[in-house]
């Protein structure tokens, strides 16, 4: 019998804060904030990571254009200033865009599984979380629409 192997994740690089800043209107961001939330270790490198969280806002500022272009042209200058409720001391709108990062990040992360350990064990392991990715791009969906006051799916009869 063989002895069993123990491999740690690499720890987090220290807690010190990783801001991202944003266009005029969206908030800027933490990516400390982002390994916190969304428990990610250190295996993904803090280059890796802020380039996927870069990646992920331009797509959700993308998405959320023509929202953005509409809160503007009503007069407010930044997401913070759109009307919504207040939960826990913030704007429920900052929460939902955070969250939309958030997961389009760790599921392009996600995605790329196979990229960062190839070997038997790590296909399984990326094939057992399609359902994590699936589940992280509805959150995405769900984000978005919910931030910009649009119901969670659209149907329509073909």
């Amino acid at each position: 019998m063989q002895p069993m192997k123990f491999i740690a994740p690499e720890p987090v690089p220290d807690g010190a804060k990783d801001i991202i800043t944003n266009t005029s209107f969206w908030p800027e961001l933490d990516i400390s904030e982002f390994r916190a939330e969304m428990r990610t270790d250190g295996t993904v490198t803090p280059a890796r990571l802020r380039q996927a969280v870069l990646t992920a806002i331009a797509e959700v500022n993308a998405e959320l254009f023509d929202f953005k272009q509409r809160q503007m042209g009503a007069g407010y200058a930044s997401l913070a200033e759109v009307p919504a409720d207040v939960i826990d001391g913030e704007s429920q709108r900052l929460q939902l865009y955070r969250r939309a990062v958030w997961c389009w990040t760790k599921a392009t992360l996600t995605e790329r599984y196979r990229d960062f350990d190839a070997t038997a064990s790590g296909n399984k392991k990326a094939d057992e979380m399609v359902t994590t990715v699936d589940d992280l791009w509805r959150d995405v969906n769900w984000s978005l629409s919910r931030l910009q006051d649009k119901p969670r799916m659209i149907v329509e009869l073909i």
